[in-house]
């Protein structure tokens, strides 16, 4: 139900007062104008503007016609509203009686209490069908709040991004026309604005700011805030001629509440979906929810997709939640479609279409790429499972942690990998694990020079495994132990003194690689 009470608190002070308000009043349904020397025929639950009205007889009147017609509420301007003979007609009737600003445009009024009435129906519908509650009408609302400042308006969240524009943008200027075509406030102009204090301002919670014309043609600015609680969030920018009179910034600035509910609801709505989608992204990474399902609600495509897991490791020991949905935003900035993502034991993991269009693959990586590997005191790490169809996105969820094992173990030298290009490390990695649950590494000779190593730090075992690797090439062995070729020969010639090898058997230069391959990656 839309009570006279809901359109006058989303209208705001500057333009609507309630003087009178019955205690059970009809709900709201439409705005009507009485037309002035006729007979005035209304329906229940109208809001009846007195346009015409001009003596407190004829206000008095039409408040008891209107009443009598089942009418929620009569607005009228000062003087006559406070009359004392228009108040008293209002309290005898039960209607409620709402005094218009004086300076108020009519025809604004008309439009902005329309768009309100639109605005509180879609909400109490949505809320009733469990949809978005106010998604589909803050472009509506920024036409409504366009006709009140008499001025092109964006409204904005706090990142500068376009959330909703009014009509008549074609009246603005260039700079305007980029924020709407790009949906976000160009980096070039948001530098201007902030190098004048614009965003200091709005942080300072000031009710309109006015940034007067810029040299290079922008035109000047009235800002309002958007806040709720205290919290800032977003804000209303109007393409003004100039100088704007207190009256028409207050009004505009009375609009902000109305916006931050929208704001609001929007969010918890977002958030709400993002919660159920993460979850159900948990599921599918986990194998609990069947391909059907997670094609149908989470809209991904019928085609190959990967499981990518991002690692964003901090140094101070902090609660890394923060950096990696900031990641997620810098990464998905210039993507064609955000990821399907979500976080699961700290990890940030995403599924992306296995192409090389835009969301895809290659495009997160890309982007990804663009991020240090070092950020902060801490490491940025990503990897890729294989490509596979939806019902195998766990096995490439797995996939993608172990190739992170191996970044994390820094057994690769880049910092993000697809699964499939590192085949040769999970090849070592895995015989290495397997061989160091068997204790490979314990038998025959290898044991003896491995606690000699570390007795003398001879370096033997190095020695060896570089040896072994380059057969027949001492110079790259020498290189990789950053020593002379002569130190290598030295010492091969020590710890064959040390340990009896026969060298010369492949089968014993095959174990002693096994033993090695264990020792050193597992």
């Amino acid at each position: 139900m839309v009570s006279v009470r809901n359109v006058v608190d989303r209208v705001g002070p500057t333009l609507l007062h309630a003087l009178q308000l019955p205690e059970d009043p009809p709900a709201v349904a439409d705005v009507v104008i009485a037309e002035p020397g006729g007979s005035p025929s209304f329906s229940g639950g109208d809001l009846v503007l007195g346009v015409a009205i001009t003596e407190a007889a004829d206000a008095a009147e039409l408040v008891k016609a209107s009443a009598r017609q089942g009418a929620a509420a009569v607005l009228l301007k000062p003087p006559l509203a406070a009359k004392p003979t228009v108040k008293r007609a209002a309290k005898s009737a039960g209607i409620a009686l709402v005094q218009v600003h004086a300076a108020t445009s009519w025809a604004q009024l008309v439009w902005l209490l329309r768009t309100v009435l639109d605005a509180l129906a879609d909400e109490s519908e949505s809320l009733e069908n469990g949809g978005d509650p106010g998604s589909g009408d803050l472009f509506r609302l920024a036409d409504a709040v366009a006709a009140v400042v008499d001025a092109p308006v964006t409204i904005e969240d706090t990142n500068s991004r376009v959330l909703a524009y009014s009509a008549r943008q074609d009246l603005t200027d260039p700079a305007r026309v980029a924020t709407i075509m790009g949906r976000r406030i160009p980096d070039d102009v948001l530098a201007r604005f902030r190098s004048r204090g614009v965003f200091r301002e709005l942080s300072r919670g000031r009710q309109t700011i006015f940034v007067p014309a810029q040299r290079d043609g922008t035109l000047p600015r009235l800002i309002v805030p958007i806040r709720m609680g205290g919290e800032l969030l977003g804000s209303m920018w109007a393409v003004v001629a100039g100088p704007v009179s207190e009256e028409r910034a207050a009004a505009f600035a009375d609009a902000a509440p109305v916006v931050a509910l929208h704001l609001l609801r929007r969010r918890a709505h977002t958030d709400a979906q993002r919660r159920a989608t993460a979850e159900l992204l948990r599921a599918v990474l986990e194998g609990r929810a069947t391909p059907r399902k997670a094609m149908a609600e989470l809209d991904l495509s019928d085609e190959p997709h990967r499981v990518v897991v991002i690692e964003v490791a901090g140094g101070d020991g902090r609660d890394a939640e923060g950096p990696r949905l900031a990641l997620l935003e810098r990464i998905s900035q210039g993507i064609g479609r955000r990821p399907v993502a979500t976080e699961l034991g700290g990890l940030l993991y995403a599924v992306v279409p296995d192409t090389t269009g835009p969301g895809g693959w290659r495009e997160l990586r890309t982007a990804l790429n663009e991020q240090p590997a070092k950020r902060r005191g801490g490491t940025l790490r990503a990897a890729a499972g294989a490509a596979g169809e939806i019902g195998d996105l766990a096995v490439s969820r797995a996939q993608a942690d172990e190739a992170l094992g191996l970044l994390r173990a820094d057994l690769v030298d880049e910092h993000v990998v697809a699964f499939e290009e590192v085949w040769t490390a999970l090849a070592l990695h895995r015989a290495a694990t397997s061989g160091a649950a068997a204790k490979v590494a314990d038998l025959g000779p290898l044991k003896a020079l491995h606690t000699h190593d570390q007795a003398n730090r001879a370096g033997y075992v190095d020695t060896l495994y570089e040896w072994l690797r380059h057969p027949g090439d001492p110079r790259a062995a020498a290189k990789e132990l950053r020593i002379h070729p002569n130190t290598l020969r030295y010492r091969m010639r020590r710890l064959l003194e040390l340990v009896p090898l026969d060298l010369d058997d492949p089968d014993v230069r095959l174990a002693l690689i096994t033993q090695l391959v264990a020792l050193r990656w597992s």
